[in-house]
């Protein structure tokens, strides 16, 4: 005889756990605990439960908290547990705290027996039809959202190159990208539109990229290029083209002009001593999430940061037309002193009469003190 299924039913009332217990008998496995802080351990450690049932007011641990720390937890089978609270007088506006924080579904108090089991049924097909899709897209060769290809094939491609790469004697690097503020980016636009605007990213960057590169997702929001052959300083070089080009896009979003920015990670072999494809991806992608806890916009090729090299005056114009001053600031020196031709020029040809002999000086004295 197969084993039922196992739920969990969390309430501080004896009485309202019996009812529920009744209703769920004969169909489930039923284990019970009164509060949100033992209901967290059980959850934690039986991996065996497939979905919970809980009260909102509840001792030490409230049914918010609860469901908040569930969807919260780095266990991804914690993530996506269909999560029922039971209601009772609840207003609008504490169900779209819950719905916020990612309950699945509620129940009110006193339900029938075919309500509850009705929807606990559906939430249980859903999520094994969920599975079932994730299973078997990571066996994909491309997304069908966006025609990229997976991270499991990105993953194959790599190992490839690295193999021809130690018979051969030559580099393979990896570059992962991910857009700054991705997740209230997702708030702001919503997640289809937030989706949308990677996609164009992708094109994007699709169309700069070699014909024997390989690009696909990484994460959310997190895209991926494998490149057989290149060595170390020519995969940063593209790395900061694909970085200036995204800084200075405008992108127009539902009407409005969304300003965005990529970090970017890098990593490659023989240089980094990894062994494996999935290490030199995952490599890649730490030092991506570096460069975004170091305030993002930037790229992390690993060891030293990369040296910050002087913009050309095209890229600060652009910077200047999106509105974007603060990245142009710190090269206002060395700008000056490229324009200071043009500007000598200008003066003998159409009698401007600007004070370039004042602005050399000042700009000599300003460079010898910072030597």
């Amino acid at each position: 005889m197969a084993e039922l299924p196992r739920i969990l039913v969390v309430d501080d009332s004896r009485v309202v756990r019996i009812s529920l217990i009744q209703h769920l008998k004969g169909q489930y496995e039923v284990r019970e605990e009164g509060d949100g802080e033992a209901a967290w351990q059980t959850l934690v450690l039986d991996h065996s439960i497939c979905a919970v049932i809980s009260d909102l007011q509840m001792p030490k641990l409230n049914g918010y908290e609860l469901l908040e720390r569930v969807r919260t937890s780095k266990l991804r089978r914690l993530q996506q547990l269909p999560f029922i609270l039971v209601s009772g007088e609840e207003t609008e506006e504490e169900r779209a705290k819950a719905k916020a924080l990612g309950v699945s579904d509620f129940v009110t108090k006193g339900a029938g027996c075919t309500e509850l089991l009705t929807r606990l049924n559906n939430l249980l097909v859903l999520t094994d039809a969920k599975e079932h899709l994730d299973a078997s897209r990571e066996h994909m060769v491309q997304d069908p959202a966006s025609g990229l290809f997976t991270r499991k094939y990105l993953e194959l491609q790599a190992a490839q190159a690295m193999s021809h790469a130690t018979r051969h004697g030559v580099d393979v690097s990896v570059m992962v990208l991910g857009f700054d503020g991705y997740e209230k980016m997702c708030e702001r636009l919503g997640s289809l539109v937030a989706e949308e605007v990677g996609n164009r990213f992708a094109k994007m960057l699709s169309a700069k990229m070699r014909q024997e590169d390989s690009l696909g997702h990484f994460g959310a929001g997190q895209y991926s290029v494998v490149s057989p052959g290149t060595a170390p300083a020519f995969c940063a070089t593209f790395a900061e083209r694909v970085r200036e080009a995204v800084e200075v896009a405008r992108l127009s979003v539902q009407g409005q002009t969304v300003a965005l920015t990529v970090s970017v990670g890098l990593a490659s072999v023989p240089t980094d001593l990894v062994t494996s494809a999935g290490a030199l991806l995952d490599l890649a992608g730490e030092r991506m999430h570096a460069a975004m806890r170091a305030g993002g916009n930037r790229t992390e090729s690993g060891g030293v940061s990369p040296a910050s090299r002087p913009i050309s005056i095209h890229h600060a114009l652009e910077l200047l037309a999106a509105n974007r001053l603060a990245p142009v600031i710190p090269h206002l020196p060395s700008l000056a002193e490229r324009l200071l031709p043009l500007m000598k020029l200008m003066n003998q040809e159409l009698d401007l009469a600007l004070p370039v002999a004042e602005i050399e000086r000042l700009l000599s004295e300003r460079k010898s003190q910072n030597n």
